[in-house]
């Protein structure tokens, strides 16, 4: 199963990835983040930065909601995500191989096209 080091190997072995510096990991392209740690946040406490979770961009509404019903033991969503094309993935329960196909399609769909063309493709197909 997947965690925290293999989200950073994963986001850092892609092209034009910063990380921003927090409490967890945070990966950006073009200043677009694509991937994260969850902030999770409960009434009355403090905000807890989740890093055996990663907040992933998914491509639209109907992606988000076909891996939300897909998959209900692996993604998640909050209220607080209503309406934006985000879902949470439970480390733990993700393979390694399973997390390079997200993190790379998040990439993907993030990435300005001027920097897209510099993904090789045959490591991530």
């Amino acid at each position: 199963m997947a965690d925290a080091d293999d989200v950073r190997r994963l986001a850092l072995s892609l092209p034009h990835v910063v990380e921003i510096d927090s409490e967890g990991f945070d990966f950006r392209v073009g200043d677009k983040g694509f991937v994260w740690s969850y902030p999770e946040r409960q009434p009355g406490k403090r905000r807890i930065i989740r890093t055996d979770i990663a907040v992933l961009f998914v491509g639209d509404e109907a992606e988000k909601q076909a891996l939300l019903l897909g998959e209900p033991d692996l993604f998640f969503t909050t209220p607080s995500y209503d309406g934006m094309p985000l879902v949470m993935v439970r480390l733990a329960r993700v393979d390694v191989d399973r997390l390079t196909e997200l993190v790379v399609d998040a990439w993907r769909m993030r990435a300005p096209a001027e920097l897209a063309r510099d993904l090789d493709d045959s490591r991530f197909p």
